[in-house]
């Protein structure tokens, strides 16, 4: 094989070996489904607000304090048209935003790596939990 042939090969292999790197890398940010501000409920009806970043959310509370938490997606399912998006945070834990009501990316829940309810989410409003399974 001459020379020319091997550094064409190279070329072809390290353009290659870029461009899956770059996929990966975008694949790990959060989706555009569940970017932006969100407003939440807890299970004891403390509200929140909520902001998803391509690599960081935060969650400020009533009071206005608030916390920041990188994480990484680490998978998407959907099912019969529902969307669930797993999440991993920089300290290890798993979390799944989920959006139960087909073809409506305006409310969801949040869920532990348990599948426990920590917060329902609205686009608009702040959306019950029982409200928010009403809908379906």
């Amino acid at each position: 094989m001459s020379m020319t042939k091997i550094k064409l090969t190279m070329k072809k292999s390290l353009t290659l070996l870029s461009a899956v790197f770059i996929f990966l890398l975008a694949a790990c940010s959060g989706s555009d489904t569940y970017r932006g501000s969100w407003k939440a409920l807890d299970e004891n009806g403390a509200k929140y607000e909520l902001l998803f970043d391509a690599n960081t959310f935060s969650i400020k509370d009533s009071t206005g304090k608030s916390k920041r938490f990188e994480y990484t997606q680490n998978s998407v399912n959907v099912t019969n048209s529902v969307e669930t998006y797993g999440i991993k945070l920089q300290d290890g834990r798993a979390l799944e935003i989920n959006f139960p009501k087909a073809d409506d990316e305006s409310v969801g829940i949040i869920k532990d790596g348990n599948g426990k309810p920590i917060y329902t989410i609205g686009r608009n409003d702040y959306v019950q939990y029982d409200d928010l399974y009403e809908l379906l």
